[in-house]
């Protein structure tokens, strides 16, 4: 099944490698586990001749000049340059040869680090006729500042008497991370610029079209090629809703996002069929760096598997590929938010439960392998370093301002940084420009985001890294609580705990 946010990363409530052949070149293996812990359990990426299969072909050294080295390796294996990232010495091949993962190792020597099928299945996307003419370097030109102006007729007037937009008020959430009492200091700045990595943001929406920074938004979904066109939404609303949460605008209209001030840009790393394979979240990653966005949230998982083990060569290709993305980015002062999840796992013990759900993009579930996982198993981006991890809240008891972890969240000590409101979460949708509740990770991430931009906003020249020690330390601290909703154990103490890791995130002390 495609990861369409369902499962995991997403609506939990509305939406009702052969190790033998895939090579890891330069003498080293990819590193496994720590000895006492056993090997995860292979998953053999069948790659026929004649079937078109995608690739990740990482540089031993991030330069240009080995970058271009691989792409020569590539073309002499047999392979088309799809997308080459020289800022992180990744790139994307398609290649129709059985053979095209030892064959790139031995045409690349020590200029090849790793190579790994990206996917279980064939490449639909299509490949271009010309190897890397068009999208060798993966550099952009476009002009930021630019934004759609909304001509439409917006809905009727019906803002309280207290200057609040419509909706406000159903908006528990924002209550619960003091965003209100932010938005008495500021809504944040225009000269913040989110991406939201998603499935595209409803371009004619009434409480978006404000914000939207069309000039910056991308399309990387195309086999992992960047694009401006084809960044909107086609079949999930996902990132409409997720858009939202985070900037809504401040309008007499429907709802007001976190930072209802701040710019988004659209990131579309899902494809139609709900998939977010490694070369489009890579590709989301590097744009956000290279147009000098702020903030990025990530409410999803890598395709097609939940954990990516280090020990397992394809797998260990692709992960490296997103944490040199990740880290490139942040290098140039993007700062992450990522869902924890929606498994209700334990991130701090792999060992205890099994993988049932990968590859998920296999035609039927029959194709799932039930796998055993170790420590350098991770669900990616969110383990990555220097990304904020993010587990769900819910209101519990019904209709208070108490809250308890969502029973669908993951969860694990030294694994969440802070927590935030996720379940039945208002927020703008596609169908009619209008409103609806969604539930998962996915929805806590977004408040997070939204959080840092405002953060941004009053304290401009803040690192990432400053950004992510003042996220932890304002949050309010909560300790485990003896109602878990699920039975599942909470340990740690109230300072930092599996359940809600430094606290629930705090939108006031951000920008006082």
């Amino acid at each position: 099944m495609p990861n369409t946010f369902i499962r995991r990363r997403g609506t939990i409530a509305v939406a009702a490698v052969a190790l033998a052949t895939a090579a890891v070149c330069g003498g080293q293996a990819a590193s496994a586990a720590t000895s006492s812990e056993p090997v995860s359990t292979p998953v053999t990426i069948s790659t026929p001749d004649g079937l078109l299969m995608s690739y990740i072909v990482n540089a031993r050294i991030a330069n240009p000049g080995q970058t271009r080295l691989v792409e020569t390796a590539v073309k002499a294996a047999g392979g088309v340059v799809v997308q080459s990232w020289p800022q992180i010495g990744v790139v994307v091949a398609h290649s129709k040869v059985a053979t095209f993962r030892t064959d790139v190792v031995a045409k690349g020597g020590n200029a090849v680090e790793s190579v790994g099928a990206s996917r279980t299945v064939a490449v639909t996307e299509g490949t271009p006729e010309a190897a890397g003419a068009t999208w060798g370097r993966g550099a952009s030109g476009y002009m930021k500042g630019a934004k759609k102006a909304w001509n439409g007729d917006v809905e009727a007037d019906t803002t309280p008497a207290d200057g609040t937009d419509p909706r406000e008020a159903e908006q528990w959430d924002m209550k619960m991370i003091k965003a209100d009492q932010a938005h008495a200091i500021t809504d944040g700045s225009r000269n913040v610029l989110v991406g939201v990595l998603d499935s595209g943001i409803d371009a004619d929406h009434p409480d978006l079209v404000a914000n939207l920074d069309v000039a910056n938004s991308v399309n990387c979904s195309d086999a992992g090629r960047p694009s401006t066109t084809g960044w909107e939404p086609t079949t999930s609303d996902h990132g409409t809703h997720v858009a939202g949460t985070i900037a809504a605008a401040r309008n007499k209209v429907g709802i007001v996002g976190v930072a209802p001030n701040v710019r988004i840009a659209s990131v579309k790393v899902v494809n139609d069929d709900g998939f977010i394979y490694p070369e489009y979240a890579v590709c989301g990653f590097v744009e956000a760096g290279l147009k000098h966005m702020d903030v990025t949230n990530n409410s999803y998982y890598v395709d097609p598997f939940e954990f990516y083990c280090e020990d397992q060569p394809d797998q260990y290709a692709a992960k490296e590929a997103v944490r040199r993305a990740v880290t490139w980015s942040t290098k140039q002062g993007v700062v992450h938010a990522a869902a924890a999840g929606n498994s209700a796992r334990d991130l701090s013990d792999k060992s205890s439960f099994l993988d049932e759900t990968s590859p998920d993009d296999q035609p039927t579930s029959a194709g799932y392998v039930k796998r055993t996982l170790n420590s350098g198993c991770e669900d990616i981006p969110t383990e990555l370093d220097g990304v904020v991890t993010v587990s769900s809240m819910q209101r519990f008891p019904a209709g208070t301002m108490d809250s308890r972890l969502s029973s669908f969240s993951n969860r694990g000590l030294g694994k969440i940084d802070v927590a935030a409101p996720g379940s039945s979460i208002l927020s703008t949708v596609v169908a009619n420009n209008g409103y609806g509740t969604k539930s998962g990770t996915s929805m806590a991430s977004p408040h997070v985001a939204g959080v840092l931009a405002l953060m941004k906003s009053v304290h401009p020249t803040w690192t990432p890294t400053q950004m992510i020690e003042k996220l932890r330390q304002q949050a309010d601290d909560k300790a485990c609580g003896t109602t878990t909703g699920s039975g599942r154990l909470c340990v740690g103490p109230i300072e930092n705990n599996s359940f809600f890791g430094e606290g629930v995130v705090d939108a006031l002390d951000a920008v006082s």
